[in-house]
């Protein structure tokens, strides 16, 4: 099994060999990523997921992770927003987990192991969506041996409903507070349900999607109804069982005009059952509402928007990396990027220079001198449009700007960070425009 670094570092040699450093999925690198849960809120879409620990030889996940992107490319990492140790009656397991906002205020519904042993779902609640999250009701929403809650708002009425399951599925009604619910637990079959369901409306029309028995691995199947409880009309595979991983969990969005369905497999360096990672593919609807059979793809989704470099950008905003990790900054500020080592590299997908850019602040922090940081266009062997020294900061969490001049950058082009050296860090990055 891959270690940290060395299953990153494999990133590179797969790179070569598949083409993955001008593809886009899976959509994050700097860790193993599981059960994406995506969300449109404020003209952005932000993906929730679980985290595979590396080396892990069963189920070993203690955090939940989340990131964002405006462009279905380039996506930003905020970190942790909620672990298990939110939860001190669980010990175990942070499984999948869905936000949902209302008035005003997100929740986030997980699952964990309890101190006492069985799964039971955990709410967490936040003022604000990257958290942190506390938690909202010190003790479990519900147990019922299930697992992988999902909770949808309807926008008829304003009831909202959480579904789960595992092998058998479930639901109940929230009420308005989000962290209880009344009535019954209902139970309900659908064919083949394994876990991981996933429910969504659109044109009156709800969406249950969700893991099911495949001929090997897990596949994606769904159903459907006029109703949010049911009942539902099965209505075939979307995913067929594919990749290195057992497993497989689906969350659906629209967003600027395209409908995205996201799912995780095994593809990175050393991935598989306990290894994961999300990707996301663009799929269009069928007329009669109907969603087509998608499989798994190197490419990913199609950028929607180009990103603009004179504004500040976070080093942790991403399409592809190699090597590298990300960590939290020791005052609590933000996310950076940690563990360079020589030849890592970070892509940034479809930078819109313009008439051209004349120079570029890094804000780095470096223990001692001798990294460089070489800023490419097209490929991490490019041409060098920048080439910048880091000298010692004083610290590795000692923070300086460092300007460099730039030559060559213009158009829309795919930006490459290539780093030389290493006992460095990185934090944003800004160009200015030529005159």
């Amino acid at each position: 099994m891959f270690g940290p670094k060395s299953m990153l570092r494999g990133i590179a040699v797969a790179g070569a060999l598949l083409g993955l450093a001008v593809a886009d999925n899976p959509i994050i690198q700097t860790l193993y990523s599981t059960d994406p849960a995506p969300i449109v809120w404020n003209n952005t879409v932000w993906l929730f997921t679980g985290h595979d620990e590396n080396g892990a030889r069963n189920y070993d996940m203690r955090d939940w992770r989340l990131y964002s992107s405006t462009d279905m490319v380039n996506w930003r990492d905020w970190g942790v927003p909620m672990s298990l140790k939110t939860f001190s009656w669980a010990r175990a397991d942070a499984w999948a987990a869905q936000v949902v906002e209302r008035d005003g205020k997100f929740y986030y519904y997980a699952t964990v192991t309890k101190n006492s042993g069985g799964y039971a779902v955990a709410v967490g609640v936040s003022d604000k969506i990257t958290g942190p999250y506390r938690d909202a009701l010190g003790k479990q929403l519900l147990a019922n041996g299930g697992i992988d809650p999902t909770v949808f708002i309807d926008d008829t009425d304003g009831q909202a409903y959480m579904y789960w399951g595992h092998n058998s599925a479930s639901y109940v009604k929230l009420n308005r507070d989000m962290i209880s619910y009344s009535g019954s637990i209902n139970g309900f079959s659908l064919q083949n349900f394994i876990e991981g369901p996933w429910l969504h409306k659109r044109n009156n029309l709800w969406y249950l999607t969700y893991s099911g028995s495949g001929s090997s691995n897990e596949d994606i199947k769904y159903a459907t109804s006029t109703k949010p409880t049911g009942p539902w009309t099965f209505k075939g595979q979307i995913m067929a069982p594919q990749g290195r991983s057992f497993t497989n969990h689906a969350g659906i969005v629209d967003y600027k005009g395209g409908s995205y369905f996201f799912y995780h497999n095994g593809a990175l360096p050393g991935g598989g059952t306990y290894s994961r990672s999300v990707c996301v593919e663009k799929f269009t609807y069928n007329a009669d509402g109907s969603i087509p059979r998608l499989v798994m793809t190197d490419a990913g989704a199609p950028q929607i928007e180009s990103l603009n470099p004179y504004q500040q950008v976070e080093a942790e905003t991403i399409a592809f990396s190699s090597g590298l990790i990300t960590a939290a900054k020791s005052d609590g500020s933000g996310i950076y990027v940690t563990s360079i080592n020589n030849n890592d590299y970070i892509k940034v997908k479809g930078v819109d220079f313009g008439k051209g850019a004349a120079s570029v602040d890094l804000r780095v922090a470096a223990a001692a001198a001798g990294g460089k940081i070489e800023i490419r266009v097209g490929s991490q062997n490019g041409n060098i449009v920048a080439s910048c020294a880091v000298d010692a900061t004083g610290g590795a969490q000692t923070w300086k700007t460092i300007s460099c001049p730039v030559n060559g950058a213009s158009g829309k082009q795919d930006l490459f960070f290539k780093f030389l050296g290493n006992n460095y860090n990185f934090d944003w990055w800004q160009f200015k425009q030529v005159a």
